[in-house]
């Protein structure tokens, strides 16, 4: 194996994989290099797992929802076969992600990269020199320092048990901890979500936060709000969790739940100029580091982004041409976030209240669609939507939707706000009827 290449990328998940095969067929000299598990966070113990377990939270909930209107009977998660149905999905990425860098020819080292110097690197004591390096790191389960942290699991934990304890706690109120709450409720988990304040999912619509979490009440989530956890202690009848408030808790497994922090820490980028802080590396507009010869796309760069598998994809492709063709800054399209609990909440562009701090140039359409159609037929819960428009284009530029099919209509708003399509642009289209997306006239 050749020492000396025209690129290092260092991390073998979506964003480093994507840039070490985008740069091999320009022509370039790659080596890859991967000190965990190939195909990174998302496809092994991130957002593909937990979207298998949710598959049968979505089946449970929707025959809970048909009870006496069409089904008799709510089915029960057997955990251990689901947890087999994931395994037999995440046992393959790792060798999967390997053979196909491999099939293409591309260098890989596995082991802990270090910079040296500018141009050189180790790895686990193997001198490699290049011309460029990509930071492609990602992140991993933050870890709040209380006393008892060594009790603390984390979601990659929870993501692999093997069986559901009965009583289970998550601490943090993020994307991370409503998700796995909803799967642990329905597996049949006595759940339990401590947040530190009374905003929990703060970059949310916080009246479709309360909708959801009224939601998830009624489902058999407790959330003990304004909670500052404070220790945690094994006792002989289970874990026991204390309070800055004297809130007291016994569970039986306890997941940090609390953000994540970026895989920059361990690098020496010190020796190479590289800015980085607890926000991940410091990167321009065009992806560089504070060292022009290394760039940092994903989860690790500090952008104000949402750190998604396809942004991190978006911006290894962009890091791609920069590298085989400089041009211009990086221009990101508007991009959907979402929470996939139960039922999902998604948002993309301008918020409703952004909008509203706007009067004379936005309205914001607040729905009920729950009698809609759509949502009936299945007997949804609750399905609701604020779309914003722009007065003066009759553009929609922003949508927060919280229902069973939220996932679905946020990539149509998605498309919608981005291709800047006004409801005469939609009723020029003949989309399938009765389907969720011959709602979307409705919506503006």
């Amino acid at each position: 194996m050749s020492t000396q290449y025209d690129v290092v990328v260092i991390g073998g998940g979506p964003a480093g994989t994507a840039v070490a095969s985008g740069l091999k067929a320009k022509g370039k000299n790659v080596l890859i290099v991967e000190s965990d598990l190939w195909g990174g966070t998302c496809p092994n113990r991130g957002c593909d797992p937990k979207k298998i377990l949710l598959s049968a939270v979505e089946a449970k909930v929707a025959a809970q929802n048909l009870q006496h209107t069409g089904l008799t009977g709510v089915p029960d998660v057997d955990w251990p076969a689901l947890m087999a149905h994931k395994r037999g999905y995440t046992d393959k990425i790792n060798d999967g992600t390997l053979a196909g860098l491999k099939g293409q020819a591309i260098d890989t080292l596995h082991g802990e990269a270090f910079f040296q110097a500018d141009g050189q690197l180790t790895v686990d004591g193997t001198v490699i020199a290049t011309n460029d390096v990509v930071i492609a790191t990602g992140q991993r389960p933050a870890i709040l320092p209380v006393t008892g942290h060594e009790y603390f699991k984390t979601s990659t934990d929870f993501l692999d048990l093997d069986t559901m304890p009965k009583r289970v706690t998550f601490v943090g109120g993020g994307y991370v901890g409503f998700e796995l709450a909803t799967i642990a409720n329905a597996a049949g988990a006595d759940v339990h979500l401590i947040h530190h304040n009374d905003r929990p999912l703060k970059e949310f619509d916080q009246t479709m936060v309360q909708a959801l979490m009224a939601n998830l009440t009624d489902a058999g989530v407790k959330f003990d709000l304004d909670q500052d956890l404070q220790s945690i202690t094994q006792e002989a009848d289970g874990l026991h969790l204390k309070t800055a408030t004297g809130f007291e808790l016994v569970t039986d497994l306890v997941i940090c739940s609390a953000g994540r922090v970026p895989n920059d820490d361990h690098l020496g980028l010190a020796h190479v100029g590289v800015q980085f802080g607890r926000h991940g590396i410091a990167v321009n507009d065009h992806l560089q580091t504070t060292n022009p010869h290394i760039y940092a796309v994903g989860d690790v760069s500090d952008t104000p982004i949402p750190k998604l598998t396809p942004v991190a994809g978006f911006e290894a492709r962009y890091v791609v041409g920069q590298l085989t063709q400089p041009g211009a800054p990086i221009d990101y399209p508007v991009i959907p976030t979402q929470v996939y609990a139960a039922p999902k909440l998604a948002q993309v562009g301008l918020s409703a209240a952004e909008a509203t701090a706007q009067p004379d140039r936005y309205v914001v359409n607040d729905l009920d669609m729950t009698t809609w159609f759509t949502y009936y037929r299945f007997s949804a819960k609750q399905a609701l939507a604020k779309v914003v428009v722009d007065q003066t284009t009759g553009q929609a530029v922003g949508a927060t939707v919280l229902s069973d099919l939220a996932d679905e209509m946020i990539n149509y708003l998605t498309l919608l706000i981005e291709q800047r399509l006004t409801v005469a642009d939609l009723q020029r289209l003949v989309l399938a009827y009765p389907t969720p997306a011959s709602d979307l006239q409705y919506l503006y």
